[in-house]
């Protein structure tokens, strides 16, 4: 009795605690004022107040402020003026609730607790109390003392001042380390025997249900000192597409005013933080990430040797240089005391001869602020290795006009026929190198693999042991539900989820990677199985040939883009693909109902594909939302709204009441932009860019008219958007054989978006610089005109300012592909799960929206900031329906006209130059 009422006391008055540490309770007031690098604008103001409140009142906040409105810097400040308030907040109720407490202890008697039916005497009733008391101001203390400390210790760091805690150091670290990693450099003179593969043999699997793997944090080494373990602190995680993304707004924050008061961690993949050079020579992440890997495993048992364990005989195991842990803690502190994006991460890694990756993640509990990339986020694998923790924290998804599809993307699978025969024999050739020294249970969970691979393949119309390239398959595309397709492939009998267990506790895709990455050459990484020595001299031939291909650079026969091709190919072959296995068996995982299994035959077993197709990306975004005390979702342009409410919060279990909602117009004047939807030609071709009109030659004339007209009074650059690659190309082709395209290079010059990613920088450029050439010298060229594709390479991402973009041209409407089985299954989801509204069926509207959200995207290239202008043309009469205006952003929206003939149009079009003209006069 005495101990149920010792637990129920403690409980209760420990309660006041969680609700204050957790930050339940919402600040009283608001704030008026933001810290600011300058005067901000209205909607920025607006916009501060708006997230202070969302987050302040643990909201799911979608957030709209088009670009060159300076979102970037009113997510900092407003973000941070809220944790800073809340911190300050939280402090001021923990010393309150700690002077209570101590008063109530300090007391001759403890206030008696009111009556009850217990027959409890009243000694240990006051006994129950004091403990319960006790506990709590214990509680307090140590919580008290750990802030202190933390803000201490940040506060010396910045002032450069010696650290007062002691970190365990080893002498002859340094020096062992690097004659490590020389001995590793060095021929290896011993004979070589069983020893030497140690490290590629799996470990003892001894049960599915008890074993338990030792957690070891961020790779470093395992510290016992108290000092050195973090706590997570209330924190941001700030994460967006792209690393060029997240170091714009890392420069943001370092322009803040809160650049010198904020720890802040800037994350990034091995490949982006790696500074060992051996390492990064490797070139694929897989390769990469199985280096590192095999090197802190290196290191632990480096570890455990020194402690006295008999080492086995054998040459010494290379260990990297740069991750020591008195190094990582160095940096740990440097990354937490200055505002850090990943290039100058890179730097300090190399000046303090310490790991980036692993510092990184060592800073992530103490920091304030978290940068990071969208999947190592929105993904709960990968959250979970990094080390983060949503609990209790803030959320904040910028560019997040394409969230659902980043989902449905990160958590979808797809394997080629050719990558399933690969891994078959791989692992295979790795069971028979090594079937004597792994356990049963090893030996049964890798018979499991190959007969779940050998089920895909069987699947797809092939047999494994055969060359995939030779082997023909009946073409077609075919469409099931998880369920159906297990029984299909006939692995139903299967425990996929002890798989998923097996493979992330086993590391055997890690394990095999190394195999091949070793042993690749001598047939390991052939399609075929080992047996078959025609195909493996078949295939050693072929990377005999694709090594000559790559050592001959200089040869005049071989052209620069078929070396890079075969040096890609090679390291396809040389490469494990049971990464991407690992994860389709996991997408396998998935609730039957949640997703699709698409088979596509192309002819071939090697060109033919499985793939997993995630419907519901809400069951993943659900843990998130119920995780983070709050998730702020940002971008430039998130219209259309309601299928984004409808297919990812509500569909997680959100209600609206937790729902808030800002959108801010822009911050240039109305006057500065001239948005038209044309409905109908120079000649009175009525504009529908359907997928019958628009290859009729007619359309095809009248589009080429309307550009000649618009080059002929904007100056500068133009910029039209196609709705597709394939229209791009024949139109174009058809403006040559007319001589439309020769009259338009009168006027500008012509800039097409290239195949390759890596020529748009070149093309921007050259671009860019005849346009300042017009500019300045006049002449007969006014200015560029620049050919691109919706959805493609330059309609994201991409500023077009000033004079860059003074007109933005769509043709046409770029509606998805109606007749790809994937978005057709995707349709007939929505209509299953979702309701109607708007008299359109769920599928339908994903349709609309699609397409209007890659014209927001592309349209939004012109207007960049405040002083800029820009016109925006909408070739297609289907623009001036209600509800497909509606799905405009409201900036540009509330200034579209629509006009039915050509003339009006091109009139207001000439106008309004004529205006920004004399204005600049």
């Amino acid at each position: 009795m005495i101990k149920q009422a010792l637990l129920v006391q403690s409980g209760s008055l420990l309660v006041k605690l969680r609700y204050l540490l957790e930050g339940l309770t919402s600040m009283e007031n608001g704030r008026d004022r933001f810290p600011f690098p300058y005067q901000p604008y209205t909607i920025q103001e607006e916009f501060m107040q708006a997230l202070y409140g969302a987050l302040d009142q643990s909201k799911v906040g979608i957030f709209e402020s088009p670009t060159g409105t300076g979102k970037s810097l009113s997510l900092i400040c407003g973000a941070l003026s809220w944790l800073t308030d809340f911190e300050e907040r939280r402090r001021k109720e923990t010393v309150a609730l700690l002077q209570e407490r101590e008063t109530v202890l300090s007391s001759p008697v403890a206030e008696s607790s009111t009556a009850s039916s217990s027959a409890e005497p009243d000694w240990i009733t006051d006994f129950v109390q004091k403990k319960a008391e006790r506990d709590l101001v214990s509680k307090l203390k140590e919580d008290e003392s750990k802030r202190k400390k933390r803000e201490e210790r940040l506060e010396m760091i910045r002032n450069n001042a010696q650290l007062k805690y002691a970190m365990k150091r080893k002498s002859c670290e340094e020096d062992e380390a690097f004659k490590l990693l020389q001995l590793s450099k060095e021929e290896k003179t011993e004979t070589p025997g069983d020893d030497i593969d140690e490290e590629l043999v799996i470990a003892e699997y001894e049960s599915d249900d008890e074993s338990k793997s030792k957690s070891r944090f961020c790779g470093a080494e395992e510290e016992e000192d108290d000092e050195l373990v973090e706590e997570h602190v209330t924190k941001i995680y700030y994460c967006s597409r792209t690393h060029s993304q997240l170091a714009q707004f890392v420069h943001e924050v370092q322009k803040s005013p809160f650049s010198k008061d904020i720890s802040l961690v800037t994350l990034g993949s091995r490949q982006n933080l790696c500074v060992n050079e051996e390492v990064q020579r490797l070139g694929s992440i897989q390769r990469i990430n199985d280096r590192c890997m095999e090197m802190q495993k290196n290191k632990h048992e480096k570890q455990h040797h020194e402690e006295g364990v008999k080492r086995k005989r054998g040459h010494a195991k290379a260990v990297c240089p740069y991750n020591k842990a008195s190094a990582l803690q160095q940096m740990r502190d440097d990354v937490l005391g200055t505002v850090h994006d990943i290039e100058q991460l890179l730097k300090l890694g190399r000046e303090k001869h310490s790991c980036p990756y692993y510092a990184s993640r060592l800073a992530i509990p103490p920091a304030q602020l978290v940068v990071l990339p969208y999947q190592m986020v929105l993904h709960e694998a990968t959250r979970k290795a990094a080390g983060i923790q949503l609990k209790g924290q803030v959320l904040v998804i910028d560019e997040a006009h394409n969230l659902s599809d980043t989902l449905s993307c990160i958590h979808s699978a797809e394997l080629t026929g050719a990558q399933l025969c690969r891994a078959h024999t791989q692992l295979t050739q790795y069971a028979d190198r090594f079937k004597g020294r792994l356990k049963a249970k090893n030996l049964m969970y890798i018979k499991q693999i190959l007969f779940v691979i050998e089920g895909l393949v069987r699947v797809l119309g092939g047999k494994v042991g055969q060359n995939p390239q030779s082997q023909t398959t009946q073409a077609g595309t075919e469409m099931l539900t998880i369920n159906n397709f297990l029984f299909k492939a006939q692995i139903d009998n299967i425990n996929l989820f002890k798989l998923q267990k097996y493979f992330e506790k086993s590391m055997i895709s890690r394990k095999l990677g190394s195999f091949v990455e070793k042993y690749a050459g001598s047939g390991v990484s052939v399609h075929t199985q080992s047996s078959s020595n025609k195909e493996n001299r078949r295939t050693e031939g072929l990377n005999r040939y694709l090594q000559t291909l790559q050592s001959n650079q200089s040869r005049a026969t071989v052209s620069s883009e078929d070396q890079q091709g075969a040096v890609e190919a090679e390291k396809v072959l040389s490469v494990s693909p049971m990464m991407q296995v690992e994860g389709f068996f996991m997408s396998l995982t998935n609730s039957n109902a949640d997703g699709r299994v698409v088979l596509h035959r192309q002819g071939t077993l090697s060109e033919s594909s499985v793939k997993f197709l995630m419907l519901n990306p809400a069951v993943h975004f659900a843990q998130v939302l119920k995780e983070c005390r709050a998730v702020i979702i940002a971008g430039g342009t998130m219209q259309p709204v309601s299928d984004f409410k409808q297919e990812l919060l509500f569909s997680a279990g959100v209600g609206q009441e937790r729902i808030t909602e800002f959108s801010c117009g822009h911050v240039i004047p109305p006057e500065n932009i001239l948005p038209i939807v044309l409905c109908s030609g120079p000649s009175g071709q009525e504009l529908e860019f359907t997928f019958q009109n628009r290859d009729s030659p007619r359309m095809m004339d009248e589009t080429g008219r309307i550009l000649s007209n618009i080059c002929n009074v904007v100056p500068g650059g133009v910029v039209c958007f196609f709705p597709s690659y394939e229209y791009s190309r024949r139109i174009v082709s058809h403006w040559e054989a007319s001589g439309t395209l020769t009259r338009l290079a009168n006027k500008k010059k012509i800039f097409q978006e290239p195949k390759k990613a890596s020529q748009v920088e070149q093309v921007l450029n050259e671009f860019s610089r005849c346009i300042q050439r017009c500019v300045l010298d006049g002449g007969g060229l006014t200015g560029a005109l620049l050919f691109s594709v919706v959805g493609g390479k330059m309609s994201e991402g991409i500023n077009f300012s000033d004079d860059l973009g003074r007109c933005v041209v769509m043709v046409g409407m770029p509606y998805p592909n109606i007749k790809s089985p994937e978005l057709l299954e995707k349709m007939t989801y929505l209509d299953k799960h979702l309701s109607h509204s708007g008299g359109k069926s769920p599928g339908q509207a994903l349709i609309e929206n699609l397409c209007m959200k890659a014209v927001n995207q592309s349209i939004g290239r012109a207007i960049r900031h405040r002083g800029d202008y820009s016109s925006i043309v909408l070739c297609d009469r289907r623009y001036s329906r209600p509800a497909t205006l509606s799905k405009l952003p409201t900036w540009i929206k509330d200034r579209t006209s629509t006009h039915q003939s050509f003339g009006p149009a091109f009139a207001a079009l000439r106008k309004f130059f004529l205006e920004k003209k004399q204005k600049q006069v």
